[in-house]
């Protein structure tokens, strides 16, 4: 594996359900954590269009053809705005790895959904897609699903791109400048 791979991470920045929007930032970063790009867009809370706007994001800029892999926070941007993972590979060509650092709790997410979302089946089968995997760290595990890779390739990245804790650089470098810019500075754990 080159020593010089580029990995775009995708986090949002914190919110409140009454918001229309929130922002999303994308951090473009060579392993293990030198950054070179960032990258911002605002998807609805609770909306539909989180794919959509990844896509374009990453397909606008010119960082397209420098990512190897996309890191993504979990499946969901603001609330239940789900990234349907397969949509975001193909409509991008590059593999995309959802990092959760708990298991998801699928029962507790459909009632959540069911709660508040009139179209929560069709969510749930996004939420559904794909084999949840299990990778042991120096910590604590993390659960990750994989499009466009094989586990073992995605594990290597992982790997590759985690300096400390459980979660790589470019999740954590979005995180922190997702909160930064709305909170006025950067706190918590991403």
């Amino acid at each position: 594996m080159k020593t010089m791979v580029r990995a775009m991470g995708i986090d949002d920045a914190p919110f409140e359900f009454a918001h229309e929007d929130v922002m999303v930032v994308g951090s473009l970063v060579r392993a293990p954590n030198y950054l070179e790009g960032i990258l911002s867009t605002r998807v609805k809370v609770d909306g539909t269009d989180a794919t959509e706007k990844l896509i374009r994001l990453i397909n606008g800029s010119r960082f397209v053809h420098q990512a190897r892999v996309i890191f993504t926070d979990g499946a969901a941007l603001g609330g239940f705005n789900l990234v349907d993972l397969k949509g975001l590979w193909t409509g991008t060509g590059i593999p995309v790895v959802s990092v959760s650092r708990d298991e998801p709790d699928i029962e507790s997410i459909r009632d959540a959904m069911r709660k508040h979302l009139p179209d929560w089946k069709e969510r749930m089968h996004i939420i559904e897609g794909g084999e949840t995997h299990t990778i042991t760290t120096q910590h604590k595990p993390i659960f990750v699903k994989v499009e466009g890779m094989d586990i073992r390739e995605a594990g290597r990245l992982l790997e590759l791109f985690t300096v400390r804790g459980r979660l790589p650089e470019p999740i954590r470098i979005s995180h922190m400048v997702a909160a930064g810019i709305v909170m006025g500075e950067s706190r918590g754990r991403a």
